[in-house]
């Protein structure tokens, strides 16, 4: 591992001057993801700006009945928090299922958003990989990609997004505020992660040194009708080979609101738009939900080997959906 300096601040000004003032500075919160990197070499900072003291890790009502989440909430609090629970639950579920309790105790809301993949090429510091080294390849393509990206990937990049509470924040709309030197900025999920194309090192769009101070949730209530499923290798902790975050509105046997947001099926965690258009106004059946999930994946450009995702994530929609709609009805 690179020496590196420590130092921890002592306010967010503090922080974004420690890190302004340093080259190859790093942001410290949790370090489940960060640290595991550094002892790979596949992170090399020379300095660790602890944020995890700062009074960031607040959760707390908005005045419009939304929900904000401060960026150094423990995973464990944010799942545990009672109107987390009862307004998206599917963000509770997610955060269950992204780690172990150990983890979870340890890993910050702001931290697991800009977790890096988990993509095995990434983490071989001996061969290529364009996110790592831009321009250097991308072995996955033709190598060993059973768990890569079936939508929005590119010829220079197929990795996914490894993080489970994303995917949950992003079927609801979650905004994203952060500090910089030039003051604060905020960003929708949707617009934080750029396309793969041909810059795959690009991972967010975050202004260079910004520091992440909390995620809000708009006001939804169809948020309280939601759940979060989860397909993995095995069923102690792993990464997600597919997984869906969804809610649902029905009335009389028709849609009145759906949400519906993808993992581990892209760079970034994936809302399935046009499954949600097709799915609105028409019919609460099982018919409707497996054609409005084809319409999504319609896009989906398998690699030879991580084909089985397109019917696996299909049929997580039928399943989910169908559970949310019976509920509804009950």
């Amino acid at each position: 591992m690179k020496e590196f300096d420590y130092r921890r601040a002592d306010g967010v000004p503090g922080a974004l001057a420690l890190h302004g003032a340093a080259p190859e500075a790093r942001f410290l919160g949790g370090g489940t993801n960060l640290v595991d990197l550094m002892k790979t070499g596949i992170e090399r900072p020379s300095l660790l700006v602890d944020v995890r003291a700062l009074p960031l890790d607040g959760i707390e009502a908005t005045a419009d009945g939304g929900l904000r989440i401060g960026a150094t909430a423990t995973n464990s609090d944010t799942a545990a928090h009672p109107e987390v629970r009862r307004r998206y639950p599917a963000l509770s579920q997610a955060l269950l299922a992204g780690a172990s309790g150990q983890l979870r105790n340890m890993a910050t809301v702001g931290g697991n958003l800009l977790q890096r993949t988990r993509c095995g090429y990434f983490s071989d510091a001996t061969g290529p990989c364009n996110k790592r080294v831009p321009g250097s390849g991308c072995p996955a393509i033709e190598g060993e990609h059973r768990n890569h990206a079936i939508l929005g990937a590119s010829e220079h990049c197929a990795a996914t997004h490894p993080s489970d509470m994303a995917v949950a924040l992003a079927a609801f709309d979650a905004v994203v505020a952060y500090e910089t030197a030039e003051g604060p900025g905020e960003t929708p999920l949707a617009d934080l992660y750029p396309p793969v194309g041909d810059t795959p090192h690009v991972e967010t769009a975050l202004p260079a040194g910004a520091l992440i101070t909390s995620v809000t949730l708009p006001p939804a209530p169809v948020a309280a009708a939601s759940r979060y499923r989860k397909v993995r290798e095995r069923a102690s902790f792993a990464f997600a080979i597919g997984s869906v975050a969804a809610a649902l509105e029905v009335r009389d046997g028709t849609v009145q609101d759906v949400r519906l947001a993808f993992g581990a099926v892209a760079h970034r965690p994936w809302r399935a738009q046009t499954a949600e258009e097709a799915l609105a106004g028409g019919p609460a059946t099982a018919e409707a939900f497996a054609a409005a999930a084809d319409a999504e994946l319609a896009a989906a450009e398998p690699l030879p080997d991580n084909g089985y995702k397109v019917p696996l994530m299909r049929d997580l929609v039928v399943s989910v959906l169908t559970e949310l709609a019976e509920e509804a009805d009950a």
